[in-house]
């Protein structure tokens, strides 16, 4: 008898101990089901970026025909480009008692693009200049073809 009344004791305290193992359990299984979703829902914005990603890398030719398709919207937020500052540099050349900018120097090339060689001045698109202080003269480059020298 004493067999039967130790057999019930020990199974109203399994009882009350299995219940609260099952209350935790059933705690977790919500807390992870949460955080699954939550994973779910970061899917599609993330696969968004990925896709703005491999958009950017792909060729042009790939990026028209997507454009052609129909968009699905995505929530995913366009950031404006940032401005960047133009550096505003002066070069001033002097020796032997004279003194030149860079801007001066531009200006008597355009003066030879446009007198002595006889062009448009609309036609002068970009020059490369090299200065020789000790020979007192500036080599030019225009538009990538026209060679030269004049004195400064």
């Amino acid at each position: 008898m004493a067999e039967a009344k130790e057999k019930e004791t020990n199974k109203s305290a399994v009882k009350p101990a299995a219940k609260a193992v099952a209350t935790r359990a059933a705690a977790e299984v919500k807390e992870v089901a949460k955080e699954v979703k939550e994973t779910v829902k970061e899917v599609p914005a993330k696969a968004a970026a990925v896709t703005k990603t491999v958009a950017k890398k792909a060729p042009v030719k790939k990026a028209a025909a997507e454009k052609k398709a129909p968009a699905k919207k995505t929530a995913a937020v366009k950031k404006a480009p940032a401005k960047k500052e133009a550096v505003k540099a002066v070069v001033n050349l002097q020796f032997a008692g004279k003194s030149y900018t860079d801007d001066d120097l531009v200006k008597i090339a355009k003066d030879v693009w446009k007198y002595d060689l006889g062009n448009k001045a609309t036609d002068f698109k970009s020059v490369e200049l090299y200065v020789k202080p000790e020979e007192s003269r500036a080599y030019y480059v225009i538009n990538g073809e026209v060679t030269g020298s004049f004195a400064i």
